[in-house]
């Protein structure tokens, strides 16, 4: 019988690297998923014949500061510098930022004279809300693709990579941030104590610094497994980002607990010592449920990686169940969860004859690994499949609501994950 292996059995003879926060050996494997290609690789016609790069997907926890990491086998330069993911062209995720932006907005009594930055503004989809009141913005971000689409929605954008070097220089030509913004970007960052002195180097006196990242206690009890891939090279939990941001002298005062992608921290920070923002009771709360769950320990983290091997299975015995049966099966989005399941999961053309994505970027090309092709959103009306399987999962009612009209012919949707299934059209 093949054992799967779980958290604590790793050989402890093999190599061990560092901690990127504390710098103790990882010893302790959390899931190993084998390798994968960068999952926003996507091919053209013309590379499918030529070798194709993959990289361990072995994640590990440090047994000391309990972040739980993969190795970065390739530079954030690989990854980031042309980029194919641009957030505006996700309708809830865009809502979710001009929600966020009047918040803070109103909270943190944000005008004219304020000035706003965000690290990683990809393609100006949350600073635009901040212009067009009239603040003053700069948005980070290295991709010079999605730059130049901010730039084109009035949002002055900087393509550097953001760290305390970028901080310090900023702060020398008078650009001190009242509002520091960081949307999913930390799990991004190889080196992560640079990154967060950077914040504190460049945040004003009484500023804040709003980060979101997904929640990783909401990875292991939803067997998220396809959040994890070479972009994302640190998963956080409330308990360890806590310690990050304290090493660099800054103090998480409030934090707040979001449904986007799958389950995620809102968390704000501020100058260690700074009084004008008293700490919210939310943050000892979530703090609390961490600990009641084991995830301020090791224990937490035990049994994840069976759970993910049930996942494959049932997915690959329910796309097999159908094709057996003769029904043909399409999927929709091509997100980086998406090639992290295709791929660990040996999904091909077979099973999943082709994808769609309302990304011009992405159509007309393929899927790193799988090879599926990538298609506009209307080729599904045109060869009518019997199932969808999403791969956004995170984003399935916006999804549903798009597919509305497959109905018409009775198609049905899958949702992979927490677990594989059929789901029925909400009335």
């Amino acid at each position: 019988m093949t054992t799967v292996p779980e958290v604590g059995t790793e050989d402890t003879a093999s190599f061990a690297p560092p901690c990127r926060l504390c710098g103790a050996e990882l010893r302790e494997t959390v899931v190993d998923l084998g390798k994968s290609p960068l999952c926003e690789s996507f091919l053209t016609a013309d590379q499918l014949g030529r070798v194709e790069h993959f990289y361990p997907l072995h994640v590990r926890i440090c047994g000391e500061c309990l972040l739980v990491q993969l190795q970065a086998y390739v530079s954030a330069s690989d990854i980031f510098s042309e980029y194919a993911y641009f957030s505006s062209f996700s309708d809830s995720w865009v809502e979710h930022a001009r929600r966020y932006a009047e918040a803070v907005m109103e909270r943190f009594s944000l005008g004219p004279e304020s000035f706003v930055l965000e690290l990683a503004s990809n393609d100006g989809y949350l600073l635009q809300h901040f212009v067009e009141r009239g603040i003053p913005v700069l948005g980070v971000d290295p991709a010079a693709n999605v730059a130049r689409a901010a730039r084109e929605r009035g949002v002055e954008t900087m393509v550097e990579y953001f760290d305390a070097q970028l901080a310090e220089r900023l702060v020398s030509e008078g650009r001190s941030a009242n509002l520091v913004v960081g949307n999913n970007v930390l799990a991004q960052i190889p080196a992560l104590n640079d990154f967060v002195r950077g914040i504190a180097i460049v945040l004003a006196p009484q500023g804040v610094a709003t980060i979101e990242v997904p929640h990783v206690v909401r990875l292991i009890e939803e067997v998220q497994f396809d959040t994890i891939y070479h972009e994302h090279f640190s998963y956080f939990s409330l308990t360890t980002l806590t310690r990050l941001f304290a090493q660099q002298g800054l103090e998480v005062f409030d934090v707040e607990e979001l449904p986007s992608h799958g389950g995620s921290l809102r968390v704000y920070a501020k100058r260690a010592g700074d009084s004008a923002h008293e700490r919210s009771r939310r943050v000892d709360d979530v703090l609390e449920q961490e600990r009641l769950g084991g995830y301020d320990r090791i224990d937490g983290y035990r049994g994840f990686s069976s759970r993910v091997v049930d996942v494959k299975w049932k997915l690959l015995e329910l796309l097999i169940g159908l094709r057996r049966r003769g029904k043909s099966i399409a999927a929709y989005g091509a997100p980086g969860k998406g090639n992290t399941l295709l791929n660990y999961c040996g999904i091909r053309t077979d099973l999943v004859e082709y994808t769609v994505d309302r990304n011009p970027h992405k159509q007309g090309k393929f899927l790193p690994g799988t090879h599926i092709p990538i298609y506009a959103p209307e080729r599904i009306e045109r060869s009518r499949p019997d199932y969808i399987l999403i791969l956004p999962w995170n984003l399935q009612k916006e999804i549903a609501a798009q597919l509305a009209y497959t109905r018409s012919w009775g198609a049905k949707l899958i949702v992979p994950i927490p677990a594989p299934r059929v789901v029925g059209w909400a009335p």
